[in-house]
Formats: structure tokens, C-alpha cells, sequence
């Protein structure tokens, strides 16, 4: 019997609703309509019960990517296919992204960005 089962993902960051709302349109998901804590806590609400949290850490600072000084803590694998590869790229750079590693010419299938504070993730041939 488990111990525990798996809630929700959440990101440390300076301003949850505008990382939610970068987060949301990457993923097409919906920012939840609860909001009872003046903005400290955002949800975004995606299929089958999947959610992605966002709460205020006012000390944020972002992880460093490749660095361990400062290790990534923690990165998101976000899937495309991998017909959709540039285009998933030039729209999340749209939404603020900055790409941090290409996938190599080809040879890796994964390119990894910075979200608008710094959170590394991956966008991933499915």
C-alpha cells in the first residue's frame, strides 16, 4: 500500500498568476476560478485531474542552467510531436521563453528553455 499519492507540482516564483498564465498557454490548460489568498497561490487545472501550482517565494531565485552550483531543483518534460518541434519553440519564445540548449542538430530529441523566471524545462519529441 502506498504512503502517498502524487498531488500537485508546484513552482516556487515571483508572480504565480503571470507564470500561471504563461504555463497555461504552453499547455492550454485552465487558471482555476479559486483565488481566496490575494494571488500567493495559482492552479492551473489540465485533463484527468492533472495540476500545476504556482505560489509566491518573495527570496525567488532562478535555478542555473547547466550549473549544480545552484542545482535546477526540479524541470518540466513537456511533449510535442516532433513534426510540431519549431513551432512549439517559436511559440513559447512568443510567451516569454528563452531557449537555454537546442536539441544539437538533431541528434537529441528535447530542447531545453527558461520559463519567464528561469525554471528550466524541456519541450520533447513525443
Amino acid at each position: 500500500m502506498a504512503i502517498a499519492t502524487m498531488g500537485v507540482t508546484v513552482l516556487d516564483c515571483p508572480d504565480p498568476r503571470a507564470l500561471a498564465a504563461f504555463y497555461a498557454a504552453v499547455l492550454d490548460w485552465r487558471v482555476s476560478d479559486k483565488d481566496d489568498n490575494g494571488g500567493e497561490w495559482v492552479e492551473l487545472n489540465g485533463p484527468h485531474g492533472r495540476q500545476l501550482a504556482f505560489q509566491r517565494s518573495e527570496g525567488y531565485r532562478p535555478p542555473e542552467w547547466p550549473g549544480t552550483e545552484h542545482g535546477q531543483q526540479l524541470h518540466l518534460d513537456l511533449d510535442v510531436p516532433a513534426d510540431r518541434m519549431d513551432e512549439a519553440e517559436r511559440q513559447v519564445i512568443a510567451l516569454g521563453a528563452k531557449l537555454l540548449e537546442d536539441d544539437h542538430g538533431g541528434t537529441r530529441d528535447w530542447r531545453v528553455f527558461a520559463d519567464p523566471v528561469g525554471h528550466p524545462f524541456c519541450l520533447c519529441v513525443r
